[in-house]
């Protein structure tokens, strides 16, 4: 996760660059800054996908006395 954080860092930072240069109404400034977002909304996603339960989980969660759900200690 951390190697998205800095792909968005760096991102970010050439689209304060790019706007710089080229002024903030600019095409080439609202590309730069979408190309961000879409960073931004991939490590959402990422982050949102590690919590998430399978429907096991979830099954189990809500019928912890199944036979599916049973864990046995050795």
């Amino acid at each position: 996760m951390s190697d998205i954080q800095a792909k968005i860092q760096q991102e970010r930072q050439e689209a304060r660059e790019v706007c710089e240069i080229n002024g903030d109404g600019s095409p080439v400034c609202a590309a730069a800054w979408d190309a961000v977002e879409e960073l931004q909304a991939e490590a959402s996603h990422q982050r949102q996908k590690e919590t998430e339960k399978t429907s096991l989980e979830q099954y189990c969660d809500d019928n912890p006395e199944a036979a599916e759900c049973r864990v046995y200690d050795n």
